[in-house]
């Protein structure tokens, strides 16, 4: 299937992360894989096109990974380890191979419908997530096992309605409801100007003109975001907020916002 100039470039910023680390070859693969690339593609047809909703599609789940991958690193760049390492049951890298895993995964069960989707994602990602860990630790069934648990975790999780335990888990919550800035509504917007319930989500969406994830200045890890309109605090305070609410990474962040020229509001 063809990528988009977006996806490549969001590929790449993904790879980048990933240099000197074994990882980035499976990263490659998985990125490529010609089943993963299928759900993306129709998971938003659904979305966009039947459900006339936002991007849930190979733009969005390759954003939740790098959003996930860098939330990753300013932890460990902190000294804090994630769940798999504080456990010692894996590694750091195993923990980003969940994380990558996951977040191409988590949305693939809007290709069904969009009611109970993450529970439905992980069906669908369970032969895929197994399949590949089969090749990555052939001999290591106890890995593949945890792995798959851990996978399974992140993606039920990441809408927040029910309770995650694990870092790794927090981290996808965290990168998915980030994953605001007004691109995601711009299809959905082009292809109806009537009003509907939910316009709220595309206009609010599109108000969030930028979104940092960068080091913080009291903790690890500091979101920034910048709106165009104050219609953009629904966004922040209906979507992500409760996310992050519910993230076991809660305590690590910083929320600041502000609409464009005005004072930032400190929400952590």
């Amino acid at each position: 299937m063809t990528k988009s100039p977006k996806e490549e470039a969001i590929e790449r910023t993904i790879l980048r992360k990933l240099e000197g680390s074994p990882l980035k070859n499976i990263a490659e693969a998985v990125l490529s894989d010609p089943e993963i690339s299928a759900y993306h593609e129709y998971a938003n047809i659904v979305s966009i096109k039947r459900l006339k909703y936002n991007d849930h599609g190979p733009v969005h789940m390759r954003t939740v990974v790098f959003n996930a991958l860098t939330l990753a690193e300013l932890l460990h760049e902190a000294g804090i380890p994630l769940s798999l390492e504080r456990e010692e049951t894996g590694s750091y890298d195993d923990s980003r191979l969940a994380l990558i895993l996951a977040g191409l995964l988590h949305d693939i069960g809007m290709s069904a419908t969009r009611m109970n989707h993450e529970n439905l994602s992980a069906s669908l990602a369970l032969p895929i997530v197994s399949r590949f860990l089969e090749t990555i630790y052939p001999k290591d069934i106890r890995k593949q096992v945890l792995l798959r648990g851990l996978c399974t975790e992140c993606i039920v999780g990441h809408m927040g309605l029910v309770k995650v335990n694990s870092l790794e888990a927090g981290i996808i919550l965290i990168a998915d409801g980030t994953d605001m800035e007004k691109g995601r509504a711009r299809i959905p917007m082009l292809l109806t100007h009537d009003a509907k319930v939910g316009d709220i989500h595309q206009y609010s969406s599109a108000s969030i003109e930028k979104l940092k994830i960068v080091q913080g200045e009291k903790k690890p890890i500091k979101i920034e975001i910048e709106m165009s309109s104050d219609v953009g605090f629904f966004q922040i305070e209906q979507v992500l907020f409760p996310k992050l609410e519910m993230s076991t990474i809660k305590p690590y962040v910083e929320l600041h916002a502000n609409v464009i020229g005005s004072e930032v509001k400190k929400y952590l």
